[in-house]
């Protein structure tokens, strides 16, 4: 790979880091933000609305680098993130944050769909493997750094800078990238799919609302929870059939016909992003509430659960392509993930920092043998020519679990905390934290024994060999926005 690709390559990274790392930075910032904007019954959407903006919007973003090109797509989407963390910052209620993250949520579903279509069109199909390395190194520092800078953030600084410290970064990666990045501007005649994509954003919305409310805001029986889970119902069928009539459905249906390893990777991955967000959101919450950790201690506690997902997938995957075997890793990823939460849900207001932390390591295991491997079954099972909308859904679902996730954990926390306001700094309060958190992970203990038994059932496929890419396979390489999110 030339020089000044890696170069270019290091911008589109940069940005990459950013969406990675704010949910990350943010987890371990929210305990600090609810004590001075209040509103801790409305935590989760904190999380829901930026995840839930991501997922819908990727595929717009996707095609629009089709339509408009990948280099005025991608920095469209780096400024408007950038508003959006400012505008966080600045946030002065927790509904102007919730607002305000969403808009972030715009931004990170572009630079998701933007990154790896711009590495296609940058890097022949058969030098891909050369930029791994740095993916990887992404990959790590978000996943490691994000708790820590979070905790060294807000510990010091305050939790508005938890989102102005996008600000220079993302500005240094918008002018690095306008100045380096050159690609052929092909633009297609593309046609986008407006009536999948407002089924499919009325959809996921719906649902997500319905998890968020149900139990709390309004009964499980009500007329709102009862119409929300029949506008979802509708919506479906009306996202079904629209997308089997589409000339250029926004999710093809086929990719889940095809193999029977498909749908069960897209299990696999809405159980890690459940986990992961979920996790992410209430353990810091967990421990600076409960167990007393200050901000930038909770960063640290983080550690135990973040290190094993990168040690584990480097591992697995080193062992993936010197065997050809697969199917063991999401297995025993699943057991890990079901055994960790169980014993995360027995943790009460005694329960030490290290058993904790010995709970966590499980969680972290089971996330390193879960979470790329979902991909990478994910990839396998579907033609090449389907690759770009196959790893599309792929983000999509990834996403769509820890929305879910965090609605239905919001849901379930806020229930058992409702008694107990957080002015009163009584042993009932701390024992309702617990309490909510106990549930959030079982919730999640049950989903990944699901998963476990979807792991089960998937038919080890030998891996695709990489050869010479075909005409068509270079031309599919440059145009396929939506490849942008493994």
């Amino acid at each position: 790979m030339p020089r000044n690709v890696r170069w270019v390559l290091l911008g589109v990274m940069l940005a990459m880091l950013l969406s990675m790392l704010d949910n990350m930075v943010v987890g371990t910032a929210m305990p600090t933000i609810v004590g001075d904007l209040g509103g801790l019954e409305h935590i989760s959407w904190v999380v829901t609305a930026y995840t839930l903006v991501t997922a819908v919007t990727t595929p717009i973003w996707g095609k629009c680098g089709d339509l408009f090109g990948r280099k005025p797509t991608y920095l469209a989407s780096i400024a408007v993130f950038l508003a959006g963390s400012a505008l966080c910052g600045a946030s002065r209620s927790m509904t102007e944050l919730i607002a305000f993250r969403a808009l972030q949520g715009i931004g990170a579903g572009g630079i998701g769909a933007g990154a790896f279509a711009l590495i296609a069109a940058l890097v022949p199909p058969r030098e891909r493997g050369k930029y791994q390395g740095m993916t990887a190194s992404v990959m790590a520092i978000g996943t490691i750094g994000g708790p820590l800078l979070g905790g060294l953030i807000t510990g010091n600084w305050g939790w508005r800078w938890a989102f102005y410290i996008n600000l220079p970064l993302g500005l240094f990666a918008l002018v690095w990238l306008w100045r380096t990045l050159h690609v052929p501007t092909r633009r297609i005649k593309a046609r986008i799919d407006w009536l999948g994509i407002a089924l499919l954003t009325v959809t996921i919305s719906v649902i997500v609302l319905a998890a968020t409310w149900a139990g709390t805001t309004y009964a499980w029986g009500s007329w709102q929870i009862l119409g929300l889970g029949a506008t979802a119902a509708l919506g479906l069928a009306l996202f079904v059939r629209a997308e089997r009539r589409a000339a250029e459905p926004v999710l093809p249906l086929t990719i889940f016909t095809g193999h029977r390893n498909f749908p069960l990777a897209i299990v696999l991955l809405l159980a890690a992003g459940v986990v992961m967000f979920g996790a992410g959101l209430y353990l810091p919450l967990f421990q600076q509430t409960v167990q007393g950790a200050s901000a930038t201690h909770s960063g640290l506690l983080m550690l135990p659960l973040m290190i094993p997902v990168v040690i584990v997938s480097t591992i697995a995957g080193k062992v993936m392509s010197a065997t050809g075997k697969y199917k063991i890793f999401p297995i025993l990823g699943a057991g890990f993930l079901a055994v960790g939460l169980g014993l995360l849900a027995t943790m009460g207001t005694a329960t030490a920092h290290t058993l904790a932390c010995a709970y966590m390591v499980l969680v972290g295991i089971g996330l390193g043998l879960t979470q790329q491997m979902a991909g990478t079954i994910a990839q396998n099972s579907v033609a090449m020519r389907d690759m770009g909308t196959a790893m599309s859904a792929v983000t999509l679902f990834r996403t769509l679990g820890g929305s879910l996730g965090v609605a239905v954990f919001g849901s379930l926390f806020t229930r058992a905390i409702q008694p107990h306001p957080p002015t009163e700094a009584t042993d009932a309060y701390l024992n309702a934290v617990a309490h909510g958190t106990q549930q959030v992970f079982l919730t999640g203990a049950i989903l990944c024994v699901a998963a476990f038994i979807a792991a089960l059932r998937v038919i080890e496929t030998p891996l695709r060999k990489a050869g010479p890419p075909t005409s068509t396979q270079k031309a599919d390489a440059t145009d396929e926005a939506p490849a942008a999110t493994t």
